[in-house]
């Protein structure tokens, strides 16, 4: 009997092996035709490297090929053959090229290079099949974080650079104007539904249910403004073979609903970061009420018909919202019916779920976690295992019970500054992760809340998407130092691994926000901390400026090096600054005044020099940012909201400071008007009290 029993669970051990195995994400059914992808990707070329260039280039898009695959083949002396089994393989094989035998960079916006082609070029054949199904990139959160202010010359390029890093699955938020339609059929008030809506920087949190109204009301004229941004985003994406995730009715729903459906199941959302009453709490709807499916299906047919379809949908019902219930029962039902909505409009829907609401949450239990996942059937659902670097969900879930999981590195909350990274971790943890017997993992992705910081980490973490095997990180370095800046020097490549060592060396568990002494609220309670040799910073950058005043830059590379110097002077600083605040609280508890006095005019004087570093380059700052606002109202009245929306949120972060510096910015203009003001006040405060 009990060798029957060893049989059976040996049995249904395997079964679940190949059913974790084979429940694979099918999105087949949509198809950019070939000769539209190869076109794309002739564009791209044309945009990076241009027109003339660009002919020593054959593109061609091969179905019968392995996915996600690519080949290199030198055809003639100047002509090289690039084949893709899609568009953003063909994509990725040109960026392979251009990096590693043409040893030219692109980044996040920097994608034009200036070539001057050999005769002959670099002999290279090659062949190369990516280790994961899907490629993502994006979080919920990007869209205000980083693209609220984006036009389509910003994403044009962008979208250039995700098809050259491999990127195949991404998002398509948008969808306010959709919601105005429907809100206005049901017979919601003009006044009902601004005071639904947030504002442009504040977007993505009323979409998953946390806020409701602030920074809003938004414009007819946005609404409709992003609706065709979206739309050309979406055709760019597809053209180049990119598969795009719509959103899907997750269940939230403006308070104004109980007024025209008093006898539905509504529940209120509850308080989120301590939100007045005014911009909190909006409702959710039971997605067992049959109102759910109606507004689900208008919804997703809407979405569909503005936008297409590429059968995979995204929501989020529970984004850092507790549920209503904590039964299981309950917990399945809301993901069957969430799905089944889905299905109605698409038989071939799948759900891409962002695993953030498990993590970190002890509502979450084993029992809880199984009923709602397993509500979908397997493949249908597609996870993000939103911050894989630090807490990895898929192993307390048994690999989401066997639901297709992608592995991402989050790294970024909010969009800060700041020099930090787990190179080691993320080189050999997607190994591990895809080497547990019963992976259900098909890809790798980048979750940044907010992009346009710490480059490196994010190409490495999409170029050891695609590799199978752990990467040298030495040599990955040194070619990343190479390329970067143009030349080929050892201090520059020491810099690197420096940084490598120090900064980018993390392994720990505590939670890295931005949170350093120089961009938060001045108190005697902070606690500054790093967990790396910070002489190894202060040598980097030493070397760094020996060979700037030196050495002759190409001309092209020349933005990388102003970018990664004024970086690393603001790291400096940063560290700088951290000490000397511990040095100052000493002095103050030791009533030692006259030491007081000179650190805290130290401070002042670090300050002032972060100001003049960073005002030396536009990408870091804050006039950017706000002109970027300001440029897509089309009323005075609507600059002046969108520059609100953009101050607010780097600042305050709701009406009274709900989220006080979390998208903290380390920009020049809001150093010298924001962080040095608030300091030199506590700092002459605290003077004043001590001498008190």
């Amino acid at each position: 009997m009990r060798l029957i029993i060893i049989l059976i669970t040996t049995i249904a051990l395997l079964f679940f092996c190949k059913c974790s195995r084979s429940a694979v994400i099918d999105l087949s059914d949509v198809e950019t035709p070939t000769g539209t992808q190869e076109s794309a990707v002739r564009d791209l070329i044309i945009r990076t490297i241009g027109e003339d260039a660009s002919k020593s280039f054959v593109i061609h898009v091969d179905k019968t090929m392995p996915s996600r695959s690519f080949q290199i083949k030198k055809i003639e002396a100047s002509t090289l053959s690039i084949v893709g089994s899609d568009g953003v393989a063909a994509a990725k094989g040109f960026h392979h090229y251009l990096k590693y035998y043409l040893h030219k960079h692109i980044d996040w916006t920097n994608t034009k290079v200036e070539l001057q082609l050999p005769t002959q070029l670099p002999n290279a054949t090659i062949f190369s099949k990516s280790a994961s199904n899907f490629i993502y990139y994006q979080n919920v959160c990007t869209w205000s974080y980083s693209f609220a202010w984006w036009t389509f010359s910003n994403w044009r390029r962008h979208i250039d650079w995700m098809a050259m890093m491999g990127v195949t699955l991404t998002l398509a938020p948008i969808q306010e104007h959709i919601w105005h339609e429907i809100y206005v059929e049901m017979g919601l008030t003009k006044d009902e539904i601004d005071d639904h809506f947030a504002g442009a920087a504040f977007q993505a949190w009323q979409r998953m249910g946390n806020i409701r109204g602030w920074g809003g009301p938004i414009p007819h004229s946005y609404r409709r403004m992003q609706k065709i941004l979206q739309q050309r985003i979406l055709k760019a994406e597809r053209d180049l073979g990119m598969r795009v995730a719509l959103s899907a009715f997750a269940g939230h729903v403006p308070v104004a609903m109980t007024r025209i459906f008093p006898n539905n199941t509504f529940t209120p959302v509850e308080r989120w970061n301590h939100f007045p009453d005014k911009y909190c709490c909006g409702l959710f709807l039971d997605p067992s009420d049959p109102l759910f499916n109606q507004i689900a299906v208008k919804f997703l047919n809407k979405t569909i018909e503005t936008y297409g379809s590429d059968n995979i949908y995204f929501c989020d019902p529970f984004n850092e919202i507790q549920p209503r219930f904590a039964n299981a029962e309950y917990m399945n039902a809301t993901a069957f019916h969430i799905h089944e909505s889905m299905r109605l409009v698409d038989n071939s829907a799948v759900w891409l779920l962002q695993g953030w609401m498990f993590v970190k949450n002890i509502f979450w239990t084993d029992e809880l976690i199984k009923a709602f996942l397993l509500a979908v059937p397997l493949g249908k659902m597609l996870v993000l295992d939103l911050q894989s670097e630090q807490f990895p969900q898929y192993e307390r879930t048994h690999s989401f019970h066997g639901q297709p999981f992608i592995w991402c590195m989050l790294h970024n909350f909010g969009g800060t500054l700041g020099m930090h990274g787990s190179v080691d971790i993320v080189n050999t943890q997607i190994r591990l992760a895809r080497d547990v017997v019963t992976t259900s993992m098909v890809g790798v992705g980048i979750t940044a809340e907010g992009i346009n910081q710490n480059y490196a980490m994010y190409e490495l973490a999409l170029e050891r998407g695609w590799m199978k095997d752990d990467f040298d990180l030495n040599n990955w370095f040194d070619v990343y130092a190479d390329v970067r800046y143009g030349i080929r020097e050892t201090r520059m490549r020491s810099a690197w691994q420096l940084l490598r060592q120090s900064v980018y060396s993390y392994k720990g568990l505590l939670k890295i926000r931005g949170k350093y002494s120089i961009a938060r609220r001045p108190s005697t309670n902070l606690s500054p901390w790093v967990w790396y040799n910070t002489s190894n910073v202060y040598i980097a950058w030493a070397q760094m400026i020996s060979v700037i005043g030196n050495t002759t830059i190409p001309l092209y590379n020349l933005p990388f090096v102003s970018h990664d110097l004024v970086d690393i002077t603001r790291q400096f600083l940063q560290i700088t600054f951290d000490q000397l605040y511990i040095n100052l609280m000493v002095a103050y508890t030791s009533k030692n005044m006259e030491k007081y006095v000179f650190i805290a005019d130290k401070m002042l004087e670090a300050l002032q020099d972060l100001e003049t570093t960073l005002a030396t380059n536009m990408d870091f700052s804050l006039s950017r940012w706000l002109e970027a606002a300001k440029n897509l109202g089309r009323t005075p009245v609507e600059k002046q909201l969108y520059e609100m929306n953009a101050r607010n949120q780097i600042t305050a972060w709701g009406p009274n400071g709900q989220i006080l510096d979390y998208a903290t910015k380390q920009w020049s203009g809001v150093v010298i008007d924001y962080y040095r003001p608030r300091w030199a006040l506590f700092l002459q405060m605290l003077q004043k009290k001590s001498r008190a």
